[in-house]
């Protein structure tokens, strides 16, 4: 069986943290707010992962009212989250993921992102799609104040005795 899960994340740029996208620390002014280290690619990525195996979202599976999950590197919530779908069988096929931003300029950081995130979802970095687009001046991306991201996954899951096919 093949399922789809598509994930959105955005979040708005604050003062004194570190940029981490596509786990890569991009040089800039300023990071992305958030309990965690605010990848809003992971965690786009990880809102399609668990869309696609019915786990819920992000929120529900890191709330950002535990402590333990404060300040924590996207990348190991990932980890976490593969780890899930291994256990229900399941297996990523592809990523398909945008990061729309005015600034930082992230192509030449692409590369490096999919080194980081290929071996954490298990694939080929040509199943891994990460493009990086502006927002042409709109809305709170495009006034240089949030990054979003945008995931869609697909991934094969065995079907076991007595369970749906659908």
């Amino acid at each position: 069986m093949i399922r789809a899960g598509l994930g959105y994340d955005i979040h708005r740029f604050e003062k004194g943290r570190k940029l981490y996208l596509g786990g890569v620390e991009i040089p800039f002014t300023q990071g992305l707010a958030g309990h965690s280290d605010g990848d809003c690619l992971i965690h786009a990525i990880i809102d399609a992962l668990l869309g696609a195996s019915g786990e819920g979202d992000i929120g529900q599976l890191f709330p950002d009212t535990n402590p333990a999950f404060k300040d924590i590197r996207s990348t190991e919530l990932l980890k976490e989250v593969i780890e899930k779908l291994k256990e229900k069988g399941m297996e990523i096929m592809n990523v398909d993921s945008i990061v729309i931003a005015e600034e930082p300029r992230l192509a030449s950081h692409i590369l490096g992102m999919k080194k980081i995130l290929s071996p954490i979802l298990g694939l080929e970095r040509k199943h891994l799609s990460i493009k990086a687009k502006t927002n042409e001046g709109i809305g709170l991306i495009g006034k240089k104040r949030a990054v979003a991201s945008w995931a869609l996954v697909l991934v094969k899951m065995e079907s076991k005795p007595g369970e749906e096919k659908a």
